[in-house]
């Protein structure tokens, strides 16, 4: 068998890298996340619904059949509308770490 040196069995494991300065990124990012997730699941549904009833077949008159067409259309808008303001959020939270890292 091969002959350890005693000072490398003894010797202390390499600790892990420190990751404190990263958690406020990462729970911001998962906060960011969390509420454009929820946003994303409410939002179309919500505006499905109370558009189809109050507004297209309530105000306008619209027949059952034309209010599901245009309902969903305005579910679809909300769901870009939600991805755009998701993808903005994003990019600038991105940018601004990378500035404020770049100056320390």
């Amino acid at each position: 068998m091969d002959r350890f040196d005693k000072t490398s069995l003894n010797a202390a494991p390499a600790s892990a890298p420190d990751f404190r300065g990263n958690d406020g990124s990462l729970v911001s990012a998962l906060k960011t996340l969390l509420f454009f997730t929820i946003l994303m699941i409410t939002l179309p549904i919500g505006l499905y619904f109370a558009s189809k009833s109050y507004f297209f077949e309530g105000t306008l008159g619209l027949s059952n059949n034309d209010s599901y067409f245009y309902a969903a259309i305005v579910a679809v808008v909300a769901v870009h509308m939600v991805l755009a303001m998701f993808v903005y959020v994003a990019w600038n939270e991105g940018s601004n770490q990378w500035r404020e890292g770049k100056q320390d």
